[in-house]
């Protein structure tokens, strides 16, 4: 399996783009992960998972959710198994439009690493970040809910305190904030503030300038990734 180097961008399309618009998405993210040498975690939609997962080798490439489940009886259920088939790299976990207990977080991180995939576990505050750290997870999204989809991202004093929080449970831990991220200089503050990764979909998708903005996040990236190696 490959290994996601840090720091990294995160992005994908919720339900705000489909079929041949979530490819051409994709193939963006493709394009600037090789112009920028960054790493680009993309959340892909299940219809479109194996198609983008063939097309842009550069990208990590995640399904939207997953069930804590496995092969036999389950209509609808979203199996780990199923996704390793179609692909994914890894798979998101209880983001705040789909939440799980902790229980069946804790399985669904077993499930997956069983199956050799990566879990990327949200939460949506600094206590429950910490408790869910517990669970050891690949990677951790404690992004405040309420400022999802907003425009508005977190102070740095947030990211700082829950970065270090997550660390000190398990210093293993992928660490991600990105929650209303709506410009390039917000994925380099956050960066440079102690998360391993920034990211955005709807600040992206809804923008004036989608393309120039992807290009300019993970730009921005870049230049973290430098000033970080500089110190």
């Amino acid at each position: 399996m490959r290994e996601l180097r840090k720091p990294y961008f995160e992005t994908g399309v919720k339900c705000y783009l489909y079929g041949e618009k979530e490819m051409e998405f994709a193939r963006k993210c493709e394009a600037v992960a090789v112009k920028y040498d960054i790493d680009v975690l993309f959340i892909s939609s299940f219809m479109n998972m194996k198609d983008i997962a063939r097309e842009c080798p550069h990208l990590f490439v995640i399904a939207q959710a997953v069930d804590n489940w496995g092969p036999g009886r389950g209509m609808g259920k979203i199996i780990p198994e199923a996704l390793k088939e179609a692909g994914a790299w890894g798979a998101c976990i209880n983001h705040c439009e789909r939440p799980m207990a902790l229980t069946d977080i804790k399985g669904t991180i077993d499930k997956l690493r069983a199956c050799g995939l990566k879990s990327f576990v949200c939460a949506d505050s600094t206590d429950e970040a910490m408790a869910i750290a517990n669970l050891h997870p690949d990677i951790m999204n404690p992004e405040p809910s309420e400022l999802i989809g907003s425009g508005q991202a977190p102070d740095m004093a947030y990211v700082t305190k829950t970065v270090k929080a997550v660390n000190a449970i398990d210093p293993s831990i992928i660490t991600e904030i990105a929650a209303g991220i709506s410009t390039a200089q917000d994925v380099y503050d956050f960066i440079m503030a102690g998360s391993d990764a920034a990211g955005a979909a709807s600040g992206i998708i809804k923008s004036d300038h989608p393309d120039e903005l992807l290009d300019e996040m993970v730009a921005a990236v870049r230049r973290a990734k430098d000033d970080l190696e500089k110190k």
